[in-house]
């Protein structure tokens, strides 16, 4: 390589050389670091008070920030022998510069200063006189770990990118398909009633199993278009006095046919405790609808299902139990997760959506609930839905992913709920 070359090629390195901040007031101090930095391939700017280490690194947006513990305070309100600490503070809180990462670095050795260094946030502490190799190792690995975390966040944000790309495209095509589906519905309504003339019985039945599977298409469609308002945070609840024993018989009534057809049979149990409670009807009563539905669907034969309602501590705790195949213990903390769903050789194979369930666990939460599952394999499956008696908002942020960690509380509430049965 000649000689021209090889000056552009090191211009080029040294321009994407990492870029360190260094900050210290003690002009000896800065000149060493920098000089030690440089020979080590790094590029640097400096400050010499608190203020300008902040502004610097915002402006500068290094790649890593050296800080001296004691400097001049300036406006931040704070002594001088607490400035660094104070730096390092505002730098972790600004999300801008939280990634990135600080060394400490100070003449003092009191245990006190590292654990306020830890405390503030700072990612690794060197104590004056320190090695030149030792700050090029403990440089390196800090920039590591950074590359490492920059990198995990532009694939997380690209992830984010591509959900929402899905999300939206999905809720175009759900609002698309709701308008005829329900056309079809109603034509297939008529047809069965006999408004276009008297059918066979073979008929009739094969027109009543179409709307069935027409109506779970819908539903389907309404699950789809409630996870992501809920998800949105664009859901607004319509409490009302709901009687559990109502609210069961008419579960049970609109679903008469389809047990009949899938010769599946279910029994309520209402105790004497059980409260009447104030929460969205028509949320509360789809996820009922989706916990049998769910049961049905992927139950190989015949299907009997228990529904049961009673006082709990926390409001009132309903249960949806079933003799089906059952779901395996890997996937119970999952299953309520979108587009989940349980694959057992001893299960049908069904074709499933995955979002019921997710439904199911984002309106009980809407209303401050919880919602669980405890079940063996090939021992059948009971859904436990927590509601209290008022609904409440609950403290946390819905993601568009659905994947927020209810399966752990879930788990947790399940061992309590076990005892308490009869």
């Amino acid at each position: 390589m000649d000689p021209e070359h090889r000056v552009r090629d090191q211009a080029v390195r040294q321009e994407s050389a990492p870029l360190i901040l260094v900050a210290d007031d003690v002009d000896a101090n800065l000149e060493l670091l920098v000089d030690q930095l440089a020979m080590l391939g790094f590029r640097t700017v400096v400050a010499r008070d608190a203020p300008s280490a902040l502004a610097g690194t915002v402006d500068h947006r290094p790649d890593l920030v050296i800080l001296d513990v004691s400097m001049p305070a300036g406006e931040l309100g704070v002594g001088d022998r607490e400035a660094g600490f104070e730096v390092c503070r505002r730098l972790k809180r600004d999300a801008r510069t939280a990634r990135i990462p600080v060394i400490f670095v100070t003449a003092l050795g009191d245990t006190t200063d590292r654990v306020k260094a830890i405390e503030a946030g700072g990612d690794d502490f060197l104590t004056k006189p320190h090695h030149r190799m030792v700050l090029n190792a403990r440089v390196q690995a800090l920039l590591k770990l950074k590359g490492a975390t920059d990198a995990l966040e532009e694939s997380l944000k690209r992830l984010r990118e591509l959900q929402k790309v899905r999300d939206d495209l999905m809720k175009m095509i759900v609002h698309d398909l709701k308008t005829p589906l329900t056309s079809v519905l109603a034509t297939l309504e008529m047809m069965r009633e006999g408004d276009f003339g008297a059918l066979s019985d073979p008929q009739a039945r094969a027109l009543s199993d179409a709307e069935g599977k027409a109506e779970d298409l819908l539903s389907l469609i309404e699950d789809l278009l409630e996870v992501a308002r809920i998800e949105e945070q664009t859901i607004t609840l319509n409490p009302e006095p709901i009687a559990p024993a109502a609210l069961l018989a008419e579960i049970v009534y609109d679903w008469a046919l389809r047990f009949q057809q899938e010769g599946a049979s279910a029994t309520t149990d209402v105790a004497d405790d059980a409260p009447v409670f104030t929460a969205d009807k028509v949320l509360i009563k789809r996820v009922m609808s989706n916990l049998v539905q769910n049961a049905i669907t992927h139950s190989a034969g015949p299907v009997r299902l228990a529904l049961a309602a009673r006082s709990d501590a926390n409001g009132i705790l309903f249960t949806v139990a079933d003799d089906g195949p059952g779901i395996p213990g890997e996937y119970q903390e999952i299953i309520f997760r979108k587009f989940e769903r349980v694959r057992s050789p001893n299960a049908p194979r069904v074709r499933s959506s995955g979002l019921g369930l997710t439904f199911c666990r984002l309106a009980v939460e809407s209303h401050g609930g919880r919602i669980w599952v405890k079940s063996g394999e090939g021992e059948g499956s009971t859904f436990y839905v927590q509601l209290p008696l008022e609904p409440h908002v609950p403290a946390r942020t819905y993601g568009r992913s659905g994947e927020f960690p209810v399966p752990a509380r879930a788990a947790e509430t399940a061992g309590s709920a076990a005892a308490r049965q009869p």
